[in-house]
């Protein structure tokens, strides 16, 4: 049998990416590059119509399209669909059927999917002719936007009884902190089914399967329903009962049934039922899509090998749609580490940019896995590579809002797409690099008109006016328009911190290799700003995920859930050889060969500290695999590396699942000896740089703009580029670093982008702060409900800036930090600890730490401090929890930390802590887990603190604090503007506790702010449900921000014009030294806070009351103490309707 065509296709939402090598072909030399719509046709230009029946074509570089390719193609002319007649592949002439008016493109198409397309252009088979032979491998995000366009087969879901709502509360955390209206996703699945059946947590069998369910069975089938989803609790420990059900289901007329135990045998109900209702609604759309290709290509029984999430191929029969999701930008990385690898170079931060959005992912020697991803509106257990996205792209629009300049989220798309598209679409980054000379608009890829290019610059110069406060702007200044880009490239370089920073990676120890559309074009600026001095760009940037189908292993996964300690679990060598048996033994299934033929390419472990829920994954050594000893010594080399500090050696470790990966070896490329310039780089006179009139070894020094018919690179000035053997880009930066670009200042729109890019930056810190609590804590209750809140304070300590967190901790924050400051005077190397409440405290599990921030050698007065506040499980108390319904007094709800230093002057004092937590008559439950949890708050600050002084470093303490309180001035803006909009003048009330408490206020308008008096409020309360002035301010300041829709992060600004009187009442009692004669307050933190809010709605007037309770969950014993919220109901408003089932206002933590 003759040596076949080798085709790889990665479909997109937009394009479908070929790349082949024809018999006996290398792919380095002899590859065929082709870029077609995924909508399985062709568009050409027409270059002449020499009659109204015969059109000259423009056929693009890379084509086969011999004397009669098209005959049997359609054609698509404006709304006329005609058959074509001949095609002249020497003059470029195609002849059509019948006459048709004159156009300036031509759509042509088979009806065929858009890969076959391909491999037709590819192979010059034409739609009459039979392929050759052809081996496929294919990519396609066809299920992911079939899933994200809610377009997917009809689901009937099965389920254990009492979990029917489980995929409507899913988590019960609002998505959007601030919104009123909540605009909850659809259930993915179309039916539900409650079956009466239970087993016990150990796999046991409590109830046994009871035919019922058949009957609704029926109705889904008569309803039209035939895929079926089924997910029982417990079953990943006994999947007899999911079996059953999915026998008797295929018996009566269901055609696809997924198994949640069969895919995801990992506890967790929700992402396992999620996984199971994924697959089983894009089941249908991928196999008819396969089918469709191995059918046109004449493939064997067994069809394509598909490109899984993970980034390694398995063959259709055995792909399963919920290893699809991230096929295609798995594709790219896999591309990626072929590329780099055969440049020599093994550690790189890949940069995929597209039109409406940004994928990047690390590659340390090897892929980087996580095995719980989110696509949508799901999340998955299911392997993929460590991808991260940013919804920032070249069809990212700039606009202004009434909090300032913005650059994306929402995109253009690709239609009515940039303006420069001539289609009256927004301004978008791919418009500002157009009039920034940065693309080319004769090489394009779609045909820019010069009135089209006027139509990018007048909406660039309308929004450089507004920005200006109404001066008349003509043309937009080049200042502008770069700080439009410095925007977006603040975005993207955030999330590639998010997979290399927060990972105990430093992104300047990596290589850059960008690729996409737009990646290359940004290159230069994203490894400037991360102080990155190496980017590659490879001769298949433009179509990587196809290159890297190309070199993919295929590979099968087995995997195992152990849930052991480590060092009870002996049997590990055994487990291992059985999960390499079990991974060789299916892969040598699926392709017809040997089982020792294939290489155990990875055996990685699932390790976590006991007690703790978040895992580390951990490689097994390739010597040794079942060396519990090395097991241990790794992830413990692997903690210290993520987190920053050691984890406490006593601590033991769980071993939560093991997976062993079996695969073929890849295709590798032919490696290349790097060349590196000996001769000064010449000068190019032409600003723009056909890549193919590059030879090797030639060396560019920027600027300039090197273009190939599938990307653009702007190779910046300080930046030198050296062309490699194999076409390769390689450029190395020589000039100053620029990890903080200098914002413009003074007025006008060059300190709208200054505040804007200031506003980023500030948010990213406390983001970063969130990141690094929430990685490095032990507890549940801040690693996996995520309870905790990080904040920027001004030098005044009022609140600027904070991550979408916890409202009832952050509005609380600014009081706590300046009732502190006041009390111990802070100097640098200070970390002050308190959780009181008489000191802006909320309640006691509520653990408060401020860092103040200074300059470099003053040591007087704070720029700025960072704090954060955390919820403790457990800190002591007369019950678990310490969140006793029955207190009479503070002392009895746990341990009171007054306000002093955790770290005094750089030296730690949790000695003095660890004294307090473990004090009678009721000291803590959890000692280690308290003194994680602060280690953990502590290294938040930290970074809270570096992240601001390089700031400081790069800007000046003026600029900084010139930035701040413009945002604060912004907030204040706010309430004064919507005052005067809707007019209000005042309203009075009060709302009763369960027990008849009353809380009163009367909310006056006083120019443009307002002054709320609590007066009337019933005095102490007797038990729990005392609150204190930080928690009404966090109220006042959480409801405001609802009230006026401002887009700008919880802020004290909004509180400059308000008056706040409130008198000694329980909102306000009365904090005596000794805690026993102190009022509990454990209620009022969860409990009255949010009948505050209700009552400040309703005399606002916009929302009806919500749940009015964060509904307290506990339970416990001396060993241990359990914490849950629970989410209720959130009240409708004008044009919209309530919502059920998630937290609301000053809550927002996830259910467990």
């Amino acid at each position: 049998m003759p040596a076949p065509w080798q085709i790889s296709a990665d479909t997109g939402g937009t394009f479908t990416d070929c790349f082949g090598v024809p018999p006996g072909g290398a792919a380095g030399t002899d590859a065929r590059l082709v870029k077609v719509l995924s909508s399985g046709r062709l568009r050409v230009s027409v270059t002449e119509w020499i009659d109204e029946r015969a059109a000259r074509l423009d056929i693009p570089a890379g084509w086969s399209v011999p004397d009669g390719f098209f005959v049997g193609f359609d054609a698509a002319i404006d709304d006329a669909v005609v058959k074509v007649e001949a095609w002249d592949a020497a003059d470029h002439v195609l002849k059509l059927a019948d006459a048709t008016p004159p156009a300036s493109a031509i759509d042509l198409f088979t009806g065929e999917e858009a890969p076959i397309l391909g491999a037709r252009l590819l192979t010059g088979t034409g739609p009459g002719n039979a392929f050759p032979p052809v081996e496929f491998r294919l990519g396609t995000t066809r299920g992911t936007n079939a899933l994200l366009e809610r377009r997917a087969a009809p689901v009937a879901w099965f389920v254990t009884r009492g979990f029917g709502d489980l995929l409507t509360i899913r988590d019960q955390r609002r998505p959007d902190l601030f919104a009123l209206e909540h605009h909850r996703p659809a259930p993915l699945a179309e039916f539900v089914c409650e079956v009466d059946e239970r087993l016990a947590d150990g796999g046991a069998v409590l109830n046994p399967l009871d035919p019922g369910f058949e009957t609704e069975a029926r109705h889904a089938l008569a309803a039209g329903l035939r895929v079926a989803a089924v997910s029982l609790l417990h079953s990943y420990r006994n999947p007899a009962h999911e079996i059953a059900l999915r026998s008797r289901l295929l018996a009566l007329g269901f055609e696809h049934v997924s198994l949640s135990s069969d895919l995801a045998p990992f506890i967790k109900l929700l992402p396992r039922a999620e996984t199971a209702v994924v697959d089983a609604c894009l089941t249908p759309i991928l196999r008819q899509f396969v089918e469709n290709i191995r059918r046109s290509a004449g493939l064997e029984e067994k069809g394509p090998l598909i490109m899984t999430s993970a980034g390694g191929l398995e063959p259709a029969a055995c792909f399963r749609p919920k290893d699809s999701l991230l096929s295609g930008p798995a594709g790219g990385v896999a591309g990626a580490a072929t590329a780099a690898r055969a440049l020599g170079f093994e550690r790189l931060i890949t940069f995929d940019m597209g039109g409406t959005s940004t994928d990047v992912a690390r590659f340390d020697g090897d892929f980087q896995y996580r095995f719980e991803h989110r696509v949508g509106d799901a999340t998955l257990l299911a392997p993929a590579l460590k991808i991260e996205t940013v919804a920032a792209g070249g069809g990212s629009i700039c606009r202004w809002t009434e909090a300032g300049l913005r650059v994306g989220p929402e995109s253009a798309g690709a239609d009515p797409g940039p303006a420069c598209y001539g289609r009256g679409g927004p301004l978008t980054v791919t418009d500002v690099n157009l009039l920034l000379g940065r693309v080319d608009p004769s090489n394009f890829g779609i045909p820019i008109s010069s009135e089209n290019i006027a139509a990018a610059r007048s909406r660039a110069a309308a929004l450089e006016s507004l920005a200006s406060g109404g001066r008349a702007v003509d043309p937009p200044s080049e200042e502008f328009l770069t700080g439009l880009l410095d925007i977006s490239t603040e975005q993207m370089a955030d999330a590639i911190r998010a997979i290399s920073i927060r990972d105990g990676a430093d992104p300047a120890d990596y290589a850059l290799l960008a690729f996409g559309g737009a990646g290359p074009l940004h290159a230069c600026d994203i490894a400037e700003r991360l102080g990155m001095t190496t980017v590659l760009v490879p001769r298949e940037a433009g179509l990587l995920s196809a290159y890297g189908l190309h070199h993919a292993a295929v590979e099968r996964f087995a995997e195992r859930q152990i849930l052991r300690p480590l060092d009870d679990f002996a049997t590990l060598p055994e487990a291992l050889a059985a999960l390499d048996t079990a991974a060789r033994t299916r892969l040598a299934d699926d392709l017809d060969t040997p089982p020792e033929s294939l290489e155990i390419r990875r055996r990685i472990a699932e390790l976590r500290l006991a007690g703790q829920e978040a895992t580390l994954s951990v490689d097994l050594s390739a010597d040794s695999p079942g060396d519990r000893a090395a097991l241990a010594a790794a992830f413990r080399a692997r903690y210290e590396s993520v987190f920053g500090y050691p984890p406490a050696p006593d601590r033991a470790l769980d071993l939560v699942s093991l997976r062993v990966i079996a695969a073929t070896a890849p295709r590798k490329p032919d490696s290349v000896n790097r060349v590196r310039s000996a001769t000064q780089p010449c000068w190019v006179g032409e600003r723009f740089v056909d890549r193919a009139a590059l030879s090797a070894g030639e060396a560019l020094a920027g600027p300039a703009v090197i273009q190939d018919p599938f990307s653009t690179f702007h190779l910046k000035a300080g930046w030198t580029v050296t062309v490699q053997a194999n076409g390769a880009l390689v450029a190395e930066f020589s000039g100053q670093p620029d990890s903080e670009a200098t914002p413009p200042d003074g007025t006008g729109a060059g300190s709208a982008i200054g505040r804007e890019l200031f506003r980023h930056r500030f948010e990213n810190i406390a983001a970063e702060m969130g990141a690094m609590l929430q990685r490095s804590a032990i507890s549940t209750n801040v690693k996996e409900r995520a309870d905790f809140s990080c904040a920027l304070l001004d030098g005044r300590g009022e609140l600027v800036v904070n991550a979408p967190h916890i409202p009832v901790h952050l509005g609380a924050l600014g009081l706590c930090v300046r009732e502190i400051a006041a009390r111990l005077p802070m100097r640098p190397g200070d970390t002050v600890i308190t959780n009181h409440p008489g000191f802006g405290g909320s309640h006691l599990p509520d653990v408060t730490l401020i860092t103040p921030v200074f300059i470099h050698g003053e040591a007087e007065k704070p720029v700025a401090y960072v704090a954060n506040r955390a919820h403790h499980a457990e800190i002591g108390g007369k019950s678990p929890g310490s969140m006793p319904a029955d207190a009479r007094c503070l002392a009895e709800e746990g341990v009171v930390i007054e306000p002093t230093w955790l770290i005094e002057r750089g030296t730690p004092r949790f000695d003095r802590i660890e004294a307090l937590l473990t004090a009678p008559p009721w000291p803590t439950r959890n000692l280690p887990d308290n003194l994680a949890d602060l280690h953990a708050q502590l290294a938040a600050n930290r970074r809270g603190v570096d992240l601001l002084q390089s700031l400081l470093a790069g800007h000046g303490a003026e600029a900084v604090r010139r930035q701040l309180e413009s945002l604060a001035t912004q907030a204040q803006s706010a309430l004064a503007g919507h005052l005067r909009a809707t007019g209000f003048s005042g309203a009075d009330g009060e709302e009763k506790l369960d027990d008849g408490a009353a809380i009163r206020c009367a909310i006056a308008r006083r120019g443009d702010g307002l002054r709320l008096d609590f007066s009337g409020t019933a005095t102490a309360h007797p038990g729990n449900l005392n609150a204190t002035p930080a928690i009404v301010r966090g109220a006042v300041l959480y409801t405001l921000r609802l009230w006026t829709r401002s887009p700008l992060p919880l802020n004290e600004g909004l509180l400059r014009d308000v008056e706040i009187v409130l008198p000694r009442c329980f909102l306000n009692p009365e904090f005596p030294a000794d805690p026993a004669a102190c009022p509990a307050v454990v209620g009022g933190n969860v409990e009255t806070s949010q009948r505050v809010v209700d009552l400040l709605i309703r005399l606002l007037g916009f929302q009806a009351g919500s749940q009015g309770t964060m509904n307290n969950f506990i339970f416990g014993n001396d060993r241990f103490g359990y914490y849950e919220t629970i989410g209720g109901g959130a009240g409708a408003g004008p044009g919209y309707a309530g919502a059920g089932g998630l937290h609301t206002h000053m809550t927002n933590t996830a259910i467990t």
